[in-house]
């Protein structure tokens, strides 16, 4: 057998030769360390690419086990600098050993194909989630957890007296997390919760649950104890039981996902979440243009705005084009998105949205004054993709500034799929422009593309979003094991991936002020006045 065909020890779905009706892939949940199966299994799950049962995956509707780990863990955690301080190095050494084997080609290839199986991407884009989560856990190996922990202290007025500040973990929290990065998003918040010593209970999107299901399973075999989390497959709506009936007892909910379904979350557990939300992402290209750059600055464009078929949340949401770089542009992003296709899955399934609900809103902005649709807006045709999901030409309509300022909401509801909107602007509507982004609602990530000091200053002075790139290799979309990748401008923003993030997101800080001096023989009770 291949490298590429081998199953890890580790695995108990077969993504190469199973996940078909004669043999579906089987998921369990994992609850008090123990795997187990639901009495029933979600029949709503087809094949996205073709159609038909292919997971077994838990409807599971007693959730009391999983109420029951939430309140077991008590608020100061599983550790914290003051106790069971050796879990620190414990988990830097599963992640050492974690990353080791994801390294091998065998387990990097499983978890490749399972990842494109359940959101069906390019090879290389689900190969990215691999590689990232790989780095992310070489990045903590060792003492790395440790050093997450690091504290402070400062002198007081006396001897004896010092303040320490530490990073402290919250104890029982919730991970919730999408369809759309199946392995990465809930590996990197996880591991990040259990580094500040945090007890998750996990939930992710039952379309696509069964990579991160493989993931714990695997550092489970890295020394990972079963019992330091747990993991459930449930319907959204039951998960939303679970979390108003155990309010009291979560710390913290870190979500990612639908913008909607995170303020109600929010509501629901009294503002303890961390949220990295939807995000109608913008790029903007400066007046600088520079032909030696063109080609590329359309590549990044249209890599931003459709790679994973645009079901991203840093995906290019909006472009705005100077005037200079017009005509430049326009038959180079055409071109470009005339190259994405099934068969490679530089195109594919749109796993939220139906083709109904993607030409309404296509229709929509194209019936807008002045709007002109400039490639795309047809189906996928000759493909087995279920009705329940979407198959969609990447789009991009052009829509004037003016239409833009005054269809506002329109224009900006995200289509969470392959599609961009297109403005352009010249030197008198640069303040119009810089209205525009001050009016989006989401501030994710973002782009400057400009080698003009200048101009990328004027942009970022006067925007928000929490990942930002700027530069003539500015892109919406990026890796985050190696920057801060979260939404700035909300207080409850999480970050995933860097120290910061983790300790910002998964942490709070305490300080312990000890005074505990010698008093001296002299001492009496001062008066009152």
């Amino acid at each position: 057998m291949s490298t590429e065909n081998s199953l890890p020890s580790f695995a108990t779905v077969d993504p190469y030769n199973g996940m078909n009706p004669g043999s579906p892939g089987i998921l369990h949940n994992l609850v008090d360390g123990k795997w187990g199966t639901a009495p029933t299994v979600r029949k709503d799950i087809p094949d996205p690419l073709y159609g038909g049962r292919f997971l077994d995956v838990p409807d599971t509707s007693d959730l009391k086990p999983f109420m029951a780990g939430l309140r077991r863990c008590p608020k100061t955690g599983l550790h914290n600098p003051l106790k069971n301080t050796e879990r620190y190095v414990h988990l830097g050494n599963v992640c050492a050993r974690a990353a080791a084997m994801l390294a091998t080609p065998e387990v990097e290839s499983y978890f490749t194909r399972l990842t494109q199986r359940v959101m069906p991407k390019s090879w290389q884009q689900c190969l990215n989630e691999v590689v990232v989560t790989r780095v992310f856990l070489e990045n903590f190996a060792g003492d790395g957890v440790r050093f997450l922990g690091r504290g402070f202290s400062n002198p007081g007025d006396r001897t004896g007296q010092e303040s320490r500040g530490y990073r402290w973990p919250f104890g029982p929290v919730v991970v919730v997390a999408p369809f759309n990065f199946p392995l990465e998003i809930p590996a990197l918040q996880t591991m990040g919760a259990l580094f500040m010593g945090n007890r998750p209970l996990v939930k992710v999107d039952s379309k696509v649950s069964v990579v991160f299901e493989q993931f714990v399973r695997m550092l489970i075999e890295c020394g990972l104890s079963p019992s330091d989390m747990d993991l459930l497959h449930c319907r959204g709506e039951r998960m939303g039981d679970l979390i108003s009936s155990c309010a009291e007892q979560i710390r913290m909910v870190q979500f990612t996902g639908s913008s909607s379904v995170a303020e109600i979350v929010a509501a629901t557990v009294n503002g303890r979440v961390r949220i990295e939300d939807a995000g109608f992402d913008w790029k903007v290209i400066g007046p600088d243009f520079d032909d030696h750059w063109a080609d590329y600055v359309a590549w990044q464009a249209d890599e931003d705005a459709y790679n994973a078929t645009g079901q991203k949340c840093s995906a290019q949401s909006i472009l705005f084009v100077h005037e200079n770089w017009t005509d430049a542009l326009r038959p180079r992003l055409r071109e470009l998105a005339s190259r994405r296709r099934l068969d490679d899955l530089s195109i594919g399934p749109v796993l939220t949205w139906t083709n109904t609900a993607i030409k309404e809103h296509i229709d929509s902005i194209h019936a807008l004054p002045g709007a002109e649709l400039l490639f795309g807006g047809a189906p996928l045709e000759g493909h087995a993709i279920p009705d329940c999901y979407g198959a969609y030409e990447a789009t991009a309509i052009e829509v004037p500034l003016a239409t833009l300022e005054k269809h506002f909401d329109l224009v900006t509801t995200e289509l969470f799929g392959p599609f961009q909107v297109i403005v352009n602007y010249g030197d008198e509507d640069i303040d119009t422009v810089l209205g525009m982004l001050e009016r989006m609602s989401h501030h994710l990530t973002a782009a400057v593309v400009s080698a003009d000091v200048e101009f990328q200053q004027r942009v970022l002075s006067a925007t928000v979003n929490g990942t930002t790139y700027c530069g003539m290799r500015a892109r919406t979309t990026g890796a985050p094991q190696n920057h801060w990748f979260g939404p700035s401008g909300d207080p409850r923003a999480a970050g995933i991936g860097t120290p910061e993030a983790i300790i910002t997101t998964w942490s709070g800080h305490r300080e312990i002020i000890f005074d505990q001096g010698a008093l001296a023989a002299d001492w009496s009770i001062p008066s009152l006045i």
